[in-house]
């Protein structure tokens, strides 16, 4: 979902056998003819960019151009759903600090909270400080060290349990192994399980805030009011489903397209902000509780079905965005992947969701070797090999 980010054939190499569970060795039935032979170039047609469920985000914007509000737009692509309220902190996992520790600039109000027993102490001393860090000790507990602006790291005091930076709500600046980012709320050095070894860092965040580096992450800054304001509900309301679904879990979300794209203080703008105190703290619920509000860049004319009852196939005349483009696949990208079909001969459609052009998108598909086939859900074609949508028309 959210604007999407194709996977790469060295990803896709690595990654689908795994994935799958798929043998290294040919089992399945009805080979290619040894005869038949190798295809050049794999020749393809995609409507949408994305899976195509719920909001539209293209759509959105199509229809806010038309006049529609945010209320119409929601109810189009989430229908039967009642309105709520969520406030309370996300819990957002940084990907992109990969290291054992955390380590911030200093800054005026900075501060560090022990988990352990809810102790703050303020780090305005030493004067010389110029980053910390948070580090994982012996027993569970952190050490909290810091660092002038040149020299070696200095120890300043070991707190029971797991250890938080926070700023009293102003920006803090995380140092990650490739530079450096902003965030607000609180950084935190959290253990994964009461098992593991190492930590990871998570971002705590009050959800309107961690809204505040989503949206313009997802759509353009400068789309029309009511396609921001039903971008802000809709990844407030999915950010509230997944906090309930992962409640016992370190983190609820991380920062990349497998959950929402989110890029902190740095990506806030006026205009999304402005989108999202509009709508502050509202979300659609289906039964009371936070609805599962998965959105996609374009459905291409079609939004797609899903297995919840507001998830619904239906033409949408607003998205006329990525219809028919053209795109390929090389055969070797294919044998890199599914090794156990040998020489790459030709893909089948077994099945599609019969809605839309084409019949719909693909919800089954062969890929026919000269030893063996495999046969993939048309989301794991998509994902693995970096296709726009599933909605897709193999070309002679």
């Amino acid at each position: 979902m959210r604007r999407l980010v194709a996977a790469t054939a060295t990803a896709a190499a690595v990654a689908l056998s795994a994935h799958l569970g798929l043998p290294a060795t040919a089992q399945a039935a009805d080979p290619a003819d040894p005869a038949e032979p190798r295809a050049a170039t794999v020749r393809l047609l995609t409507n949408g960019f994305g899976h195509g469920r719920g909001l539209s985000q293209y759509g959105a914007q199509a229809r806010a151009k038309l006049g529609h509000t945010r209320q119409e737009i929601l109810r189009f692509y989430y229908p039967g759903l009642a309105t709520g309220t969520s406030t309370g902190s996300m819990k957002v996992l940084i990907t992109a600090d990969t290291s054992s520790d955390v380590v911030i600039v200093d800054r005026a109000g900075l501060s560090v909270r022990s988990l352990g027993t809810g102790k703050a102490y303020r780090l305005d001393s030493p004067v010389a400080a110029k980053r910390w860090k948070i580090v994982a000790a012996s027993g569970g507990r952190s050490t909290v060290a810091w660092r002038a602006a040149t020299g070696s790291w200095r120890t300043w005091r070991t707190l029971a349990g797991q250890a938080e930076f926070s700023a009293g709500g102003l920006p803090i600046t995380l140092v990650t192994p490739t530079g450096t980012k902003a965030y607000r709320g609180a950084l935190r050095s959290a253990l994964p399980s009461s098992s593991a070894t190492t930590r990871d860092t998570v971002n705590v965040v009050p959800l309107e805030s961690y809204l505040r580096g989503v949206v313009p992450r997802e759509v353009f800054a400068s789309w029309r009011p009511a396609a921001l304001q039903a971008q802000a509900v809709a990844a407030r309301t999915y950010a509230a489903f997944e906090r309930n679904d992962r409640s016992t879990r370190y983190f609820h979300v991380d920062d990349t397209t497998s959950s929402q794209v989110y890029g902190g203080y740095a990506d806030e703008v006026d205009t999304t902000d402005a989108a999202i105190k509009a709508t502050a703290g509202q979300v659609l619920t289906s039964g009371g509780r936070p609805a599962f509000t998965q959105f996609s860049a374009s459905n291409g004319g079609w939004t797609a079905g899903g297995s919840q009852t507001y998830q619904v196939a239906r033409q949408d005349n607003a998205d006329k965005v990525f219809r028919g483009v053209e795109d390929s696949i090389a055969p070797a990208e294919l044998e890199r992947a599914l090794p156990a079909i040998g020489t790459f001969v030709r893909l089948d459609t077994i099945r599609r969701d019969g809605h839309g052009e084409w019949g719909g998108r693909v919800t089954s598909i062969r890929v026919v070797g000269s030893k063996a086939t495999s046969t993939l859900t048309g989301d794991q074609f998509r994902s693995f090999f970096g296709l726009n949508s599933t909605w897709f028309v193999v070309r002679a």
